[in-house]
């Protein structure tokens, strides 16, 4: 079998591309699409007494500079939880995301999430085109969690994760979540849990592994 670094989704007459860097990209607008980067977390939870990693936030921002750069894409629409908190946002953090934005020649926008909220906004230097309410562009309606739209729904904030099982082993993978309304990102940084899904008749399960995407089989 071919290992694929993105599946091609057909949604309401649109193609989209499901990729394994735990992004999404409309060609017809060039928009590249993630959620939750939950930017300033390492640092949240080590002012907690947690011990986490470095390089999450390096390794984040590489992903998405090269999935921008492969793409080409000339927006990206950041699916709410850009931030994880205000404690987060340190000094360090802001000046290493505004350096990141100096290379990065797109326009960004955001659809502030719940922790962005409790951030209580963005650093000017980051130049974020922020809009407050779910985001419509035909045939689509973009926003932080799921909501009932009149058009299908893209959104993030569940960080959708499958286990897949085999000869005794147990695999948790990020994936996108497609039902019929509704469609779920992945949350775009490494550094997140997930919620498990299943998924139902008529949904679609892409599940990602080391960057490359595995289309799960249908249930029947």
């Amino acid at each position: 079998m071919a290992r694929l670094t993105a599946i091609a989704l057909e949604l309401s007459g649109e193609r989209l591309l499901a990729r394994g860097d735990r992004s999404l990209y409309w060609p017809r607008h060039e928009t590249l699409i993630v959620a939750d980067l939950h930017i300033g977390k390492t640092q949240s939870l080590r002012g907690r007494g947690a011990a986490v990693p470095d390089g999450v936030l390096d390794d984040d921002l590489t992903r998405l500079s090269a999935a921008l750069s492969e793409t080409a894409a000339r927006q990206l629409l950041v699916l709410g939880d850009l931030v994880h908190d205000a404690e987060g946002l340190t000094a360090g953090v802001r000046d290493d995301v505004a350096r990141w934005r100096e290379r990065t020649n797109v326009a960004v926008t955001v659809i502030p999430g719940n922790h962005d909220r409790r951030a209580r906004g963005f650093p000017a230097e980051w130049r974020l085109a922020v809009h407050e309410l779910p985001l419509v562009v035909a045939p689509f309606t973009f926003s932080h969690e799921p909501i009932s739209a009149a058009g299908y729904n893209w959104c993030g904030h569940l960080h959708p994760v499958v286990t897949l099982r085999g000869a005794g082993d147990r695999l948790r993978l990020p994936c996108f979540h497609l039902g019929a309304r509704v469609g779920v990102l992945p949350a775009f940084s490494a550094l997140t849990g997930g919620a498990e899904v299943r998924g139902a008749v008529g949904e679609r399960v892409v599940a990602i592994a080391d960057g490359y995407v595995i289309e799960l089989p249908a249930p029947v």
